[in-house]
């Protein structure tokens, strides 16, 4: 199996889903780019993100899964995500919603990356107030991710 904290992006989608739309990157961009992160969202989705993670590797058909989920458009992943009871408990225990789960963890990772990159941020989706959060918790919100994704950091 790949490496399971790379792809927890892919893997917010628990449910087998009807024919596959195109995805359509500029949409995703732009949803990451709307997205505005808050001290107590990120860490509803850090908290959210292992139990997920743990859920969705965890299925029978999580390689299936995995390949779906990798080509459905963000409103399928949305939709997906709220048609799996399983997964909607993991995320409402945490008081967020599908949109939140799809749309923020990337958001957040991306302006994780973003802040470590330092000038090279560009090379990452990550709007501008995301990227000034993002530095100003970087010390608390990377341990908190690496935690999320089962890594340690020295």
């Amino acid at each position: 199996m790949p490496r399971v904290p790379l792809l927890a992006l892919l893997l917010l989608a628990a449910a087998a889903g009807p024919a596959l739309a195109q995805r359509d990157p500029a949409a995703e961009r732009d949803a990451i780019l709307a997205y505005r992160l808050t001290r107590p969202l990120a860490d509803k989705l850090l908290a959210a993100l292992p139990e997920m993670t743990r859920y969705v590797i965890a299925r029978p058909d999580a390689r299936e899964l995995i390949a779906r989920t990798a080509k459905q458009s963000l409103a399928e992943r949305i939709a997906q995500l709220e048609a799996d009871p399983r997964a909607m408990a993991i995320v409402k225990r945490h008081g967020l919603t599908a949109r939140d789960y799809v749309v923020g963890v990337p958001a957040l990772r991306m302006a994780i990356r973003g802040a470590e990159a330092g000038a090279g941020a560009g090379a990452f989706v990550a709007s501008p107030e995301n990227l000034a959060f993002a530095r100003a918790h970087l010390a608390e919100l990377r341990p908190k991710l690496d935690a999320a994704d089962g890594r340690a950091r020295p």
